[in-house]
């Protein structure tokens, strides 16, 4: 399949030559408009559907550089304040507000990532997951109908989230990276929820897939799992479950369904140190891989998973990014991708850390050129 795809965009690169050369009507004499249409969108960035995140609503800068990058996919939350005080965001205005707004941007709403209606009651199991669950299951029926998004990508990480104990390590030439060192973290006190064990989080994750995985299919929402990051044992007694290929593989087990995938954070999983980003996006596939964060990471530690590492340029980590992102076309993968926790560049804010407008810059002409070269069937 991965051969047949090849020699297809191969012949799509010569007809985008001819095309620039005045050779249509010699070369696609015999092609319908739509088969020329399907060809040269092939071509672009190795199929997949380059996207960004705006975590923080559609910065206007952001925005106007994406749309020169053309770099049209969105990756966000819904925004309840375009409807009122009152909006909840698993409802249809909610919903279709946020979508009119990416929309009149020039932008497409393809990705929620860190959906609403599913914290820490359901993933610790508290009184009023019932309603937190039956509400997340209308977010992803109104999001399929109202928003036409078809994957969320969510965590299992209860009370405590993304986590790094410093935001402004100097990194190459002074730009500043995102840094975790467990040392500085592990003897910090326990929260107000206590002991949380992965028991517990196996158990509360296997109830709410049970709930919602057979409605994600009836409606064709893929749900894609983000590691845990850090991926180490326990924060302030907070259990973490979400930590290695074994588990990940445990979770699509627990209900198995194309609709029950994974979101290919990457970084994460060559900090996790069982095996390298090619092996586990073949053993996992394009049924499973719904969406890929594509960054680079150092590990300092020498322990597997790691606990104590850096985020770096896209072009200096551990990770081999052409074989990652070969990976990613040899399966077959067209869904969304997006740079994640670039370095903070000169003259660019550091307010949002590894977000940085300038890094993300290099991070999509990195990321191009890797498919263009792919695509085309040469390693420059």
């Amino acid at each position: 399949m991965a051969n047949k795809r090849r020699d297809f965009l191969k012949h799509s690169t010569t007809l985008a030559t001819s095309l620039s050369l005045g050779g249509l009507p010699m070369i696609t004499k015999d092609l319908n408009q739509t088969h020329k249409d399907k060809i040269i969108t092939a071509i672009k960035d190795a199929g997949m559907e380059m996207s960004e995140a705006y975590f923080w609503g559609p910065d206007e800068r952001r925005v106007a550089l994406c749309k020169q990058m053309d770099v049209l996919g969105a990756v966000g939350g819904i925004n309840t304040r375009l409807v009122g005080d009152d909006a909840k965001p698993w409802e249809a205005e909610s919903i279709k507000a946020t979508k009119e707004m990416w929309s009149k941007l020039g932008l497409k709403f393809n990705v929620v990532e860190g959906p609403p209606a599913l914290g820490n009651k359901t993933k610790l199991g508290l009184e009023g997951r019932d309603e937190e669950i039956s509400n997340f299951i209308t977010f992803m029926k109104n999001l399929k109908e109202y928003g036409n998004v078809d994957v969320i990508c969510y965590n299992w990480m209860p009370v405590i989230g993304w986590y790094r104990t410093q935001k402004d390590k100097p990194g190459r030439g002074g730009a500043l990276v995102t840094a975790f060192d467990n040392n500085e973290i592990k003897d910090l006190p326990i929260t107000e929820f206590g002991l949380v064990t992965k028991e517990k989080l196996w158990e509360n994750l296997e109830y709410f897939l049970k709930a919602v995985v057979p409605e994600a299919a009836k409606i064709g929402m893929k749900l894609a799992m983000h590691p845990d990051d850090p991926q180490v044992d326990s924060i302030r007694g907070i259990s973490r479950i979400m930590t290695s290929v074994d588990n990940f593989k445990r979770m699509t087990r627990i209900v198995k369904s194309p609709y029950n995938g994974i979101t290919m954070c990457q970084g994460n999983f060559s900090l996790m140190g069982n095996g390298d980003i090619p092996t586990i996006v073949k053993e996992f596939g394009k049924e499973l891989i719904h969406f890929v964060h594509f960054r680079n990471v150092r590990d300092l530690s020498g322990n597997k998973p790691s606990t104590i590492f850096e985020e770096t340029f896209h072009d200096e980590g551990q990770i081999d990014m052409y074989k990652a992102m070969k990976s990613y076309y040899d399966i077959g993968f067209t869904g969304p991708i997006r740079p994640d926790h670039v370095p903070t560049m000169a003259g660019d804010s550091n307010e949002h850390a590894g977000y940085s407008n300038i890094g993300s810059l290099f991070a999509f002409g990195y990321m191009r050129g890797l498919m263009q070269a792919i695509a085309n069937g040469k390693r420059r």
